[in-house]
C-alpha cells in the first residue's frame, strides 16, 4: 500500500506542476497577468495621447475604462521621453477628418433649410422631418 500511495503522491505532484500550463492553454488567466496587461495597455494609451498632443484629462475622457494611474505613467514617460529627444507632437488626423465631415454635414443641412420644399425633386410637402446624419468618432474604451 505504501507503494501504491508513493505513485499516487509523484503522479499527483507532476500533475499539479503543470497548472499554470494547463490554465494558459484553456484561456485561463491568472489575476497577475491581467493586471499587468490591463498596466501596459494604460501606458500604452497614455504615450499614445501624449504624442498626439493631447491632455491628460482628454485622454481619460477618451478611455474611461484604462486605469488612470497607467495611463498617467505612460503620458508622463512619453511627455520625458519626447523632451529629451525634442519631439514635436503629432496632431491626429481622425480628428479634423470628423470635423471637416460635421462642416460638410451642417453646410448640407443648412443649404437644405433655406431652399423651400416644393423646390427640392421628390420632396414630400406634407411628410415629416427626415432624422439627422450623425458623425461621430468612437474612443477606444479597452
Amino acid at each position: 500500500m505504501p507503494r501504491r500511495a508513493l505513485i499516487a503522491i509523484l503522479l499527483a505532484s507532476s500533475v499539479l506542476a503543470g497548472c499554470d500550463m494547463l490554465g494558459g492553454a484553456l484561456g485561463i488567466e491568472s489575476p497577475e497577468k491581467v493586471a499587468a496587461a490591463r498596466e501596459a495597455d494604460g501606458k500604452a494609451i497614455g504615450g499614445a495621447c501624449r504624442h498626439a498632443g493631447r491632455a491628460i484629462e482628454d485622454c481619460y475622457a477618451l478611455n474611461k475604462k484604462a486605469e488612470k494611474a497607467a495611463v498617467f505613467a505612460g503620458w508622463r514617460d512619453m511627455n520625458d521621453y519626447m523632451r529629451e529627444n525634442k519631439i514635436d507632437p503629432v496632431p491626429p488626423q481622425l480628428v479634423t477628418q470628423v470635423a471637416g465631415a460635421k462642416a460638410t454635414v451642417v453646410e448640407t443641412e443648412d443649404a437644405g433649410r433655406d431652399a423651400p420644399a416644393a423646390d427640392k425633386p421628390g420632396a414630400k410637402t406634407e411628410g415629416a422631418a427626415k432624422p439627422r446624419a450623425r458623425v461621430s468618432a468612437k474612443a477606444h474604451d479597452s
